[in-house]
């Protein structure tokens, strides 16, 4: 796989995107990890709008899933600046008023890093993880976070700062909380938790009366990971990236119950970060980028054998997003360490 590369902006630390749809298009986000700007552009890269100017501190984007095309609603993380400087860190919504994006607190959750929003049964919910619990001095990792959950609100309107959404500590005692994947599963979807306990699987109640559950699913210290079907034998594999912000992607696959290691990649790759799967004619991929050395964002399939390519180096990734505009496979990525956003059209 070959990718041409078009840089659409500079932002400082720019950090996580997502795809929102309103207004009848589909758009693309790139908000930063510092006190800087979120910006909106159009498939082909024209920025079209900026949510906010700051401040950022942006981990995680998602649109809220029962927001109205003529209404558009974006969740976020708040105030998450580094895993030192995240006390304040909160879920907040956006809301568009009068071609405004308004800030709305959802809940205040210190340290939260990652949350995403599944459907089970017909009902929306919400996981979010907390990387830690507490500091009391620099790279303390002395307090381990959790994992959080609740049922998601019709309204999120309804709530704010003064009445803020609840929500319940499902698994505590993780350290280093970093990586969440959703997946789905027919029409309902789970999560998993990368930390450096293990991978969690938590899966939401599958009726009104019913419970949370989680299980440790792989007992490796996981920065984060992905569950696709690499080798198309109609199991899903995980693959992940090893330890916290590690150096290491390796693949394990289920035999007898448990996960077995069956590939791990000669060629460490220090600070890797930026992890995304899709499914491009059906291959399954994996798009993977680090932050040091090479720096470089590849893209990863199986055939006969684990196949890297590389489709940027020297850009450091933090994270990236695939998406199909028309007839064209591409990529946005936000690469921190150089502060571009870039957006990749990839050929096979």
């Amino acid at each position: 796989m070959k990718a041409e590369k078009k840089v659409i902006a500079n932002l400082n630390k720019c950090y996580a995107v997502a795809e929102m749809k309103f207004d009848g298009k589909r758009h693309l986000i790139c908000a930063a990890e510092k006190e800087d700007p979120a910006y909106v552009f159009d498939l082909d890269g024209t920025r079209t709008d900026t949510l906010w100017e700051g401040p950022g501190g942006v981990m995680t984007l998602a649109q809220y899933p029962l927001s109205a095309d003529d209404d558009p609603i974006l969740m976020a993380t708040y105030k998450f600046y580094s895993p030192n400087n995240s006390a304040e860190a909160k879920i907040v919504y956006y809301t568009r008023e009068n071609g405004k994006w308004i800030m709305h607190v959802l809940c205040d959750l210190p340290f939260v890093h990652r949350f995403g929003v599944i459907r089970k049964a017909g009902e929306y919910y919400i996981v979010a993880c907390t990387l830690k619990s507490a500091h009391a001095f620099k790279n303390d990792w002395t307090c381990p976070g959790r994992i959080w959950v609740g049922k998601l609100p019709e309204d999120i309107r309804a709530y704010s700062s003064e009445h803020q959404l609840e929500l319940t500590p499902l698994v505590s005692g993780l350290y280093k909380n970093h990586g969440f994947a959703k997946v789905a599963d027919g029409d309902d979807e789970f999560v998993l938790v990368g930390t450096e306990n293990g991978v969690y699987r938590v899966d939401a109640p599958a009726s009104a009366d019913g419970e949370w559950s989680a299980e440790k699913i792989l007992d490796v210290p996981t920065s984060d990971m992905l569950y696709q079907d690499y080798d198309g034998d109609g199991k899903k594999e995980l693959l992940v990236l090893s330890p916290f912000h590690g150096d290491t992607l390796a693949v394990y696959k289920e035999k007898n119950g448990s996960f077995e290691k069956v590939f791990e990649a000669e060629k460490k790759m220090p600070f890797l970060h930026a992890v995304w799967g899709a499914n491009l004619d059906g291959t399954e991929y994996a798009f993977i980028g680090n932050r040091q050395e090479d720096r470089e964002l590849l893209a990863i399939h199986y055939d006969g054998g684990y196949v890297f390519d590389v489709l940027d180096a020297g850009a450091g990734p933090a994270n990236c997003m695939y998406f199909r505009d028309g007839d064209q496979d591409k990529l946005i990525a936000a690469n921190r360490e150089t502060d571009e956003i870039a957006v990749y059209t990839l050929t096979k």
